[in-house]
């Protein structure tokens, strides 16, 4: 398949390679030439600007560092709109902003071309390896229909939903990753500075119930289903454990704002009455806040 590519950074650029090493025909461009020069010694052909790699392909693929990126190489000058045909397919591995891929989606549209946002997760070393997951928002029997291209990239690719869903997934997967580690990072600083070896604590926490289990599995326990009766550990003892800690980083001088964010919630809980449900129960003070459920019926979760 005859295919553009633009972007060549550090993930676009392995990407790229496996398709080439998929036996496609690439046409290239970057703001850096230099980036480009180990696609082209192998016969990859380099363009001059957005419009020449779309034009004459049937594939569009683009992996920029950000939205206003994306609209310059869109709709600026020797742009995309205008030099991709007719029936012809642009996916966005960018991660963008979800209102920004439904417009250009909508521009495109008129011009009979599919855009689907597709980012990406698994880092250099992923793309590197084929280890890597696309999230795709967009008409889904493009989707389907180019799944073998995807392939040739990444293991995981998913369709997630209408156009702009797969850049909501990857804002929400490293929203919640780099909290994560925010909070990790203080609750290590705590073991460490009340005396735990750093590589000590490090292999036992990996050996707790959090440490065993990965971060998005534990949700389909109890938060998913909605179901905290009855507990597999009550909130009164995970409030008496948090209290403990807190205690514990005060006497170290050790600052806990995540933590104490985690605790608020927690004592609100306690004050509803919920004392004697499952610790997780004070997850769902945050549906109140947003005012929306996220409520998967058990049945669907046992399938995944």
């Amino acid at each position: 398949m005859k295919i553009g590519f633009i972007g060549l950074g550090a993930m676009g650029g392995l990407m790229a390679a496996n398709l080439q090493a998929a036996g496609h025909d690439l046409r290239v461009h970057d703001i850096r030439r230099e980036s480009a020069a180990a696609l082209i010694e192998k016969g990859a052909t380099w363009v001059n600007s957005p419009a020449e790699a779309a034009s004459d392909v049937g594939v569009l693929l683009t992996c920029l560092p950000g939205p206003a990126e994306v609209d310059a190489v869109a709709l600026g000058e020797n742009g995309l709109l205008g030099a991709l045909k007719q029936g012809s397919t642009w996916f966005d591995f960018t991660t963008n902003a979800p209102d920004r891929i439904r417009a250009l989606h909508g521009k495109f549209a008129v011009q009979g071309i599919h855009v689907l946002d597709a980012p990406v997760s698994g880092g250099p070393k992923g793309a590197q390896t084929r280890k890597l997951a696309f999230w795709v928002g967009g008409e889904k029997n493009v989707f389907d229909h180019h799944l073998p291209l995807l392939k040739a990239m990444g293991d995981e690719p998913s369709y997630v939903g209408a156009i702009g869903a797969g850049c909501v997934v990857k804002l929400v997967h490293n929203c919640a990753n780099f909290s994560v580690q925010t909070l990790l990072a203080e609750a290590f600083t705590l073991g460490v500075k009340a005396g735990v070896d750093p590589l000590v604590l490090f292999r036992a926490l990996r050996q707790g119930t959090a440490g065993r289990s990965r971060t998005f599995d534990r949700l389909a326990e109890q938060f998913l289903p909605g179901i905290y009766d009855p507990p597999a550990f009550t909130l009164r003892l995970a409030c008496k454990d948090m209290s403990l800690a807190a205690a514990l980083a005060k006497a170290e001088n050790v600052p806990m704002r995540m933590a104490e964010l985690v605790m608020e919630d927690m004592a609100e809980a306690m004050r509803r009455g919920w004392g004697d449900r499952d610790a997780r129960v004070s997850l769902t003070l945050q549906e109140e806040r947003a005012d929306v459920s996220v409520h998967v019926a058990p049945d669907f979760l046992r399938h995944d």
